[in-house]
């Protein structure tokens, strides 16, 4: 049994459950599950959080990727340079989008995509996508000087509230994408997602090709798919954005005791956060010099929920094996791969529940 749970979706739900079952209930007795005013709602709200002139819902963080590449009408087959060090979909929606995943490596410090890398592949792209990673934005004001003129689009799936030298997630490059997964720090109750932008252009182009390529009924200017945010979705979404900024700020406050729990602990490295970035902590991931997999089964049967992200980095997937990158292609991916262990962190998580983590990590480490 998990007594502790890496993250604990019904703590965040009793905080807005009165809200939540209001609004749907509105729903129910309205109709309007596709396109209703709560999307409306919270596309106008969720741009004005963003620092940004327009969002638009999608059905999920995927293919919000995908409609924000497929709006700026790049080039076919073109490369787009992104991290390896990321979840697949990353790479998966480049692909959809009809483009060539880029793949470069990160820096050792932060595991943020690899700046000089990114520039030197930049020639051989149409458009950049940097990946901010764990609940921290990567160094954008360095990429976009990289880009030299190419679009940036931001995958901003684990950023939700972040900033860079106060400017938020989502407004810096040409156009944005964001999950809300229900593990977000912003999570809706099911699949859902996001695209941001100053520009009407590209926001009117995604809604058109995630609805048919219309925005007149049986009148199709694009062709396009089905991604549109259901209804339900945005009235969870909007109770949970009202109250993501002091989230977030628990989750700081999380992260704050993790560093103090386990400053003094010898086999692991803690997470570290790029200068000029506000953290947000979407994921608080320790680096285990030994037996990683072993210090996790450990935690495991002493019933707290740590885990395990991107433990085959994107290149080794099988599916990936086209774009003919061989085992030590990345090398700091690869070694994050073998290394990253990710401890239970979200807004209702006591210091009490922390303690025991940290007294049995410690524990799990001295029997390495």
């Amino acid at each position: 049994m998990t007594d502790i749970p890496l993250v604990d979706l019904h703590a965040a739900h009793a905080e807005i459950a009165d809200e939540v079952r209001a609004g749907f209930d509105a729903v129910l007795a309205s109709g309007a599950y596709v396109k209703g005013p709560d999307v409306a709602a919270f596309e106008r709200e969720y741009a004005a959080f963003c620092g940004t002139a327009h969002a638009v819902g999608t059905a999920n963080g995927t293919d919000a990727i995908e409609l924000a590449l497929r709006a700026l009408e790049l080039e076919p087959g073109g490369g787009v340079v992104l991290p390896a060090n990321t979840f697949v979909a990353s790479a998966e929606a480049v692909v959809r989008a009809g483009l060539r995943p880029v793949l470069v490596d990160v820096d050792e410090e932060h595991l943020l995509i690899d700046v000089e890398q990114a520039a030197a592949r930049a020639a051989d792209a149409v458009a950049l996508l940097p990946v901010h990673l764990n609940g921290q934005l990567a160094p954008m004001e360095a990429l976009l000087a990289a880009a030299d003129g190419l679009p940036v689009v931001e995958d901003g799936a684990q950023s939700q509230g972040a900033t860079r030298h106060g400017r938020p997630a989502g407004s810096w490059g040409r156009i944005s994408a964001t999950s809300f997964y229900p593990g977000k720090n912003l999570g809706a109750y099911g699949d859902a997602g996001a695209v941001v932008t100053d520009d009407a252009e590209l926001a009117r182009a995604v809604r058109l090709l995630g609805d048919h390529g219309s925005d007149r009924k049986y009148v199709h200017e694009r062709f396009g798919f089905n991604s549109r945010m259901d209804t339900l979705q945005a009235v969870v979404l909007r109770a949970k954005l009202r109250r993501l900024p002091a989230w977030n700020e628990a989750r700081r406050a999380a992260a704050e005791r993790y560093d103090k729990l386990l400053g003094d602990l010898d086999g692991i490295t803690l997470p570290r956060t790029l200068p000029g970035n506000a953290h947000v902590w979407h994921l608080y991931a320790v680096r285990v010099e030994r037996d990683r997999d072993g210090v996790l089964a450990a935690l495991q049967e002493a019933g707290i929920g740590a885990g395990v992200h991107y433990p085959v980095p994107v290149h080794l997937q099988p599916a990936f094996r086209h774009l003919g990158h061989p085992e030590g292609a990345f090398p700091v991916t690869e070694r994050a791969a073998g290394h990253l262990l990710t401890l239970p962190l979200f807004p209702q998580l006591t210091e009490v529940q922390q303690t025991r983590v940290a007294e049995t990590l410690a524990a799990a480490l001295r029997r390495r």
